[in-house]
């Protein structure tokens, strides 16, 4: 009996084994220098400062908050659970780096595009305004930008 235990060989089954466990990715990928979260609907994510080299950061922080985002939970992000911190102000919070993983509902982010959109337009039309308050008719300083296509002879 101890002979057929020594002779014996150490193996699994055949069909335990199986070669998509043991198949190498199929193609290379570079590793992320942030993890990130699954996608939930109506939120976006985002990694928001709350240090640099060790120097806290409270108006970047602030500032992002009273935007309108806010942290996320590590226990509400189970594949991020291993960077939950268990200290400060942001306990139960998802931090790494000196970086806190905030969200905010996309709402408010199409509202905050078309503030900055607004902002934007406004400010191009002032210094058009400004610009062509100089123009000479003699001597533009621009022509419209408009532009015309025409196919064959016209006739």
């Amino acid at each position: 009996m101890e002979q057929q235990v020594q002779g014996k060989q150490n193996r699994l089954d055949r069909e335990l084994e199986s070669r998509r466990t043991m198949a190498r990715p199929q193609a290379w990928r570079a590793p992320e220098t942030l993890p990130s979260p699954d996608e939930r609907p109506g939120w976006r994510h985002r990694w928001v400062r709350l240090s640099t080299l060790g120097q806290a950061d409270p108006s970047n922080i602030s500032s992002k908050l009273r935007e309108g985002y806010e942290p996320c939970k590590a226990e509400d992000y189970p594949e991020l659970m291993m960077y939950a911190t268990n200290e400060g102000r942001f306990k139960g919070g998802i931090e790494m780096g000196g970086l806190l993983l905030c969200r905010i509902p996309v709402e408010f982010l199409e509202q905050r595009m078309k503030h900055y959109e607004g902002q934007n337009r406004a400010q191009v039309e002032s210094v058009d305004n400004n610009f062509l308050r100089e123009n000479d008719p003699r001597m533009p300083l621009f022509s419209e930008k408009k532009s015309k296509v025409t196919f064959g002879s016209g006739s």
